[in-house]
């Protein structure tokens, strides 16, 4: 590190405060990679940088270029203040679900007068209920079957039940939806089964239980002898599916075990739900540990990322002898369930038991993730060995970038290049283009044009430091081999843009889609490669990605220009107000005619910017 750069961090740590709260690191592109929490945040800091008794991993602090904090009042909201960030960063060196934009929830529409419940992957709607993350979305949908055949709520889409022809769905004749859409059931009776639904989801099963009693009592002392039947049998399914998962004794009442098993820069976490000595639920998280945090750090980010927005926080949460006490996590769970939670091990019965069983759990997912990841390695490992002998290289063709041309009638001209690095997509590496030396529909000159672009990208890349911000890491690697989604004529086109990187020892190759032939420069005759061989396949798949990364940029560009408008161009409209526009007008065209009151009544458009846009557009010679 730069003697500058020592001396600044040198003097940003003496400004450290000694009090409780959050720090984050910087590097030298400004990027967060670690976010931290202490009762002195001075001392903590310190102990990054403390040699043998270093806290954290080894390659963090050549890295950190920068220190800034920030104080809190007590330990809880530093923790809850360092999940915050770690949210907003996504920093390298700190514990974090593994595709945690991915898990699967179960939400309901609580803004809507006949809510729905349904399978999500997002969680950011106002005036909804998640429940969630559920690790396993085959679960999810099957749980969302057995709650509609017990609570009959709708699966129709959209804000209002039903459809165009008034008339029950098949929903309603077998059984599973009692047709709000037709008055059949009114909206607190409804709203009576959505309570269920929430009831069932947060654990809370003998009120389920009473409740569908007392409604088959109430309908049997009513003579309603057939709905009373109904509430029975819904009741007989909800006893059924409680006793198949009866694990422990109904005075275990309400906990979550939660057991962690860490190995290197990988972990798994299990959370066994347990409600009136049920198992109700059981996730399997993989977590990324880059920084090898030890144990209790890793049950308490977890438990912090899994329960943060939580509708469901169990009074208590058995954890593993190792994690020790974690007061601060109790008291910022707490506070967000508003009642106490209780965080400790488990030391007996039922509850030690469930809770071994959690730990075996996470030890084997552990091994079978690292199983999985070492038979990918091989197989990708085999592709590489084979690509090479297939292309005849010296050495393994670690970069592979690829390229692919689309338009749609010889409009909206793009390019992809995507990179695969040891055989698997390096995403942060793709790169896009838009063709720019001429019109129409030619897609040799289209690949000779990004080709060359290409080279000459890595030509000025090259020589520039690792540290200047106007590096671009993608464009100054050398590939080991290109692939040119095409045939003959597409390789013809690339090697004239190309011979720089054939100089310099990079194959070029193209890889036609009909038979899967590919074509090598000075060979008459194409290569056919064995179609179960992983070279070839590992070809297909990089080319496929060019093609789908190419045809998603050409969408965008093509969805653009057939939605632009007038009303693009003008002050104080951007897409929410153009929207609000166009579905009160019908068109932009009605939008220009209209008169400054048309305007001004427009549900959801502020009077000033109303008589703003009708003065703009009068100014313009509408």
């Amino acid at each position: 590190m730069p003697a500058k750069a020592t001396d600044k961090l040198a003097e940003q740590r003496r400004a450290l405060p000694d009090q409780p709260g959050v720090y984050l690191f910087r590097d030298a592109k400004g990027r967060v990679i670690y976010v931290g929490k202490a009762l002195s945040i001075r001392k903590r800091v310190a102990s990054h940088f403390s040699g043998r008794t270093r806290y954290g991993p080894a390659e963090l602090p050549p890295l950190i270029d920068a220190i800034e904090s920030t104080v809190t009042t007590t330990e809880a909201e530093a923790l809850l203040l360092e999940q915050n960030f770690i949210k907003q960063y996504k920093p390298r060196f700190n514990i974090r679900l593994r595709d945690d934009k991915s898990y699967p929830y179960i939400a309901i529409s609580l803004d809507e007068e006949f809510p729905r419940v349904y399978f999500t992957r997002e969680r950011h709607r106002r005036n909804r209920a998640y429940f969630g993350p559920y690790s396993n979305a085959k679960k999810v949908r099957g749980t969302l079957d057995l709650l509609q055949k017990v609570f009959l709520f709708r699966s129709c889409e959209g804000t209002e039940p039903g459809r165009r022809s008034g008339s029950p769905c098949l929903d309603y004749y077998i059984k599973r939806c009692e047709a709000p859409c037709v008055g059949y059931v009114d909206r607190a009776g409804y709203r009576r089964n959505i309570d269920g639904v929430v009831a069932f989801l947060s654990g809370r099963y003998k009120e389920i239980e009473r409740e569908l009693e007392e409604r088959m009592s109430a309908a049997s002392q009513a003579h309603e002898f057939e709905q009373a039947a109904v509430f029975r049998n819904r009741l007989k399914a909800v006893r059924s599916l409680l006793e198949r998962q009866r694990v422990a004794n109904e005075s275990v009442g309400t906990v979550d075990a939660v057991a962690v098993a860490v190995e290197g820069a990988d972990a798994n976490a299990q959370v066994f739900q347990v409600r009136d000595g049920v198992l109700s639920d059981r996730q399997s998280f993989y977590l990324a540990n880059e920084g090898h945090r030890p144990l209790p750090e890793v049950v308490e980010q977890f438990a912090l990322q899994y329960y943060g927005d939580s509708m469901a926080i169990p009074p208590q949460i058995v954890v593993q002898r190792e994690a020790g006490p974690m007061p601060a996590l109790s008291e910022a769970l707490s506070a967000r369930r508003g009642g106490p939670v209780e965080i400790r091990p488990a030391e007996r019965g039922d509850k030690r038991r469930i809770l071994e069983l959690a730990e075996r759990n996470a030890a084997f997912a552990l091994d079978q993730e690292r199983l999985k990841d070492e038979r990918r390695r091989q197989r990708r490992v085999a592709a590489l060995e084979g690509l090479q002998e297939a292309l005849r290289l010296d050495v393994p063709p670690v970069r592979i970038e690829c390229f692919d041309v689309s338009n749609l009638m010889g409009t909206h001209n793009v390019a992809s290049m995507v990179v695969f690095e040891g055989g698997a997509p390096k995403k942060s590496d793709y790169r896009r283009f838009r063709i720019r030396g001429f019109e129409g529909a030619d897609d040799f000159a289209a690949m000779n044009e990004v080709l060359g672009r290409r080279l000459a990208r890595f030509e000025d890349q090259r020589d520039r430091s690792p540290h200047d911000p106007e590096r671009d890491e993608s464009f100054a690697a050398l590939p080991n081999a290109i692939v040119i989604d095409g045939g003959r004529g597409q390789l013809s086109a690339g090697l004239a843009a190309l011979r720089g990187f054939r100089e310099r020892g990079v194959a070029i190759v193209s890889l036609a889609k009909r038979v899967e032939e590919l074509f090598l420069p000075g060979r008459a005759a194409p290569l056919v490669l064995d179609h179960e061989t992983p070279e070839l396949q590992l070809l297909q798949r990089v080319r496929d990605e060019a093609h789908r990364f190419a045809v998603e940029h050409h969408r965008a560009r093509r969805d653009k220009a057939m939605t632009a408008s007038i009303l693009d161009d003008l002050p104080g409209i951007g897409p929410v107000r153009k929207r609000v526009l166009l579905r009160h007008f019908g068109s932009p065209e009605a939008v220009v005619s209209a008169t400054r009151e048309e305007l001004e009544a427009t549900p959801g458009l502020p009077g000033k910017v109303a008589r703003d846009l009708y003065a703009r557009l009068n100014k313009t010679g509408r």
